[in-house]
């Protein structure tokens, strides 16, 4: 305790505000317990970039936090960007001080003799990364923390290539940021290097979305009938003129979710993962008989998706079952087009679906298979510049219409949604019905996460030591099935658990395990990278022969799910 004390004092010297300092001073005075969350450990990039509580202290987002992350940027730019002028773009979402922190940013930046394009108000991340490129910036900057609770921000760093950084950069940059103190920030910043910038982007941004995002010029969008809810998050400022410029008519906005409000008011969690978070959606959606649900989250690069079962009731797709359909649809685009030649590929990650996958190679095209987070594949575009890609997602309800934008896209992948409902519907099928089709065609797959959070210094302990029991003790039955193997990506080794052959698994390390009966039955285990929690992600697939058996094999997919969590003492 004495060291986080010491620590916690180096932040009552002049190199702090007043402000900060009186923060500081009355967490010490009345001994609070907070004092050891906020300074126990510095503030660091994950999968998702920076992101945490907002507050002062190392381990919190504030002024000096994001300073310290943009001055550290801003020495790895200069050393490592030979031009004259760098430059760098920055946007924000709807959070709590995300306009402020932007401009503290940008201030930095500026004072480093760096060009800033900042945005005039609130925009979604994935017009940010398509910004990096349009503008020809060296990096750039969203302040966001995506769905996380309304007392939380964050910070994410994107490359030239309109990708969030990976190797060798993000570690070059946490290093530059580790070695910096905090008296060695500079926030003097040089308004003549500061532009505001807004429609311009906005135009280029969502006119490239709808030119990818379309699949057919033959698809009747009248005819669809659309509820949006964009959570009281950026997404109403793209998303809509989206839509309407692809010709889609009957689109309605649930309207208690449409301003921006960094307290999400209407929603425990602004996650449209949760089904509660669509709630008033999908109850629009009922009153007035719409054909499918879109939400997306505050920084617009997640969708849900909720559409109408065989019975005409509503029901929300996980992020896996929204990736397979639209990728299918995609490469039949691409196969009627004539454009598949062995040439292409589509991307995921290791705790995604390996329905996809199946999808993929019964057109012909190869699935690549990342690390968690789309900065994996945005890698994968620049790793293979001699290929297309196509298209790719991961279970998170993430997606990626092609290469224009290098991270999940809920602008476009919402576009895209829209056109297979359309289109599904003119020709006497759904959306739905279009996943069951992909089921009767490969396997029936069903996926499902659990999450358990673990805060603060002893939940971070909690977590480790759950992951390394499951490495040094592996499971060897999983609902009757033998264990077949177990990758370990921190190892970045693969063990056959019933030969005991090893084999090296070449991704970058992760600390991430995943077992594998001999049937096929997958059990994933990661830490958040941008939360305080663990993560168990389950797979199970069955053989479907009849649409009409889809409720049935499902709920058996269901059961054996719920059986395999309880032999885990996960429920």
């Amino acid at each position: 305790m004495k060291d986080i004390l010491d620590k916690a004092k180096q932040w009552l010297s002049s190199t702090f505000d007043a402000e900060t300092q009186k923060e500081i001073n009355e967490l010490i005075k009345n001994n609070s317990n907070d004092l050891a969350d906020r300074f126990y450990k510095d503030m660091e990039f994950g999968t998702g970039g920076m992101r945490g509580v907002m507050g002062a202290g190392t381990n919190r987002i504030n002024k000096y936090t994001l300073g310290r992350a943009t001055q550290g940027l801003s020495n790895y730019l200069i050393e490592n960007v030979k031009k004259t002028q760098l430059s760098v773009v920055i946007a924000y979402d709807c959070r709590h001080n995300s306009k402020k922190f932007a401009k503290v940013v940008a201030d930095v930046l500026s004072a480093n003799n760096i060009k800033v394009y900042l945005f005039e108000d609130l925009r979604a991340t994935p017009e940010l990364s398509f910004a990096v490129r349009y503008l020809k910036c060296d990096a750039g900057i969203v302040l966001t923390a995506s769905h996380n609770p309304p007392e939380y921000n964050g910070y994410k760093v994107y490359w030239a290539d309109g990708g969030q950084i990976v190797p060798p950069h993000d570690n070059g940059i946490i290093n530059k940021v580790n070695a910096l103190d905090f008296s060695e920030i500079n926030f003097k910043a040089n308004e003549n290097l500061i532009e505001v910038i807004g429609k311009n982007v906005d135009d280029a941004f969502i006119q490239a979305s709808v030119k990818n995002g379309s699949l057919s010029n033959t698809i009747d969008r009248k005819n669809l009938k659309i509820v949006f809810t964009s959570l009281h998050g950026t997404s109403i400022v793209s998303v809509p003129d989206t839509l309407g410029k692809a010709g889609y008519t009957d689109v309605h906005i649930v309207e208690e979710q449409r301003v921006p409000n960094g307290d999400f008011p209407t929603v425990k969690s602004p996650n449209p993962e949760e089904p509660e978070a669509l709630e008033m959606a999908t109850n629009l959606a009922n009153k007035i008989g719409a054909d499918i649900v879109i939400g997306t989250d505050p920084d617009c690069d997640r969708l849900g998706v909720a559409v109408r079962d065989l019975e005409g009731n509503m029901k929300l797709m996980n992020g896996n079952q929204t990736m397979v359909v639209m990728t299918d649809f995609l490469l039949r685009k691409w196969k009627e087009e004539g454009k598949i030649n062995g040439k292409q590929f589509v991307g995921s990650t290791i705790v995604s679906t390996e329905l996809v996958n199946d999808v993929a190679a019964s057109y012909g095209v190869d699935t690549k298979v990342g690390l968690t987070g789309f900065k994996w594949i945005a890698k994968m575009v620049r790793d293979f510049p001699e290929l297309d890609f196509i298209g790719g997602g991961e279970e998170s309800f993430g997606y990626m219409v092609g290469d224009f934008v290098r991270d999940k896209d809920a602008v476009t992948a919402t576009l895209l949604a829209c056109e297979v409902a359309a289109y599904a519907k003119q020709n006497g099928s759904s959306f739905y019905q279009e996943l069951l089709n992909i089921y009767v065609k490969n396997s029936f797959y069903k996926e499902h996460l659990i999450s358990i959070t673990k805060k603060g210094m002893d939940g971070a302990a909690e977590i480790q030591q759950m992951l390394s029991d499951m490495r040094n003790n592996p499971l060897t039955i999983i609902d009757g099935e033998k264990v077949e193997s177990l990758c370990d990506y921190e190892a970045s080794t693969k063990k056959n658990l019933i030969t005991g052959k090893v084999t090296k698994i070449d991704l970058p390390k992760s600390n991430v395990l995943i077992y594998q009966t001999e049937s096929g039955t997958r059990i994933a285990a990661r830490p958040s990278g941008t939360e305080p929690k663990i993560k168990f992600y389950f797979s199970v697939n069955s053989s479907l022969n009849n649409t009409n058996n889809a409720e049935t094999v499902e709920a058996e997919l269901d059961s054996k799910i719920q059986r395999i969590i309880k032999e885990m003492n996960l429920n």
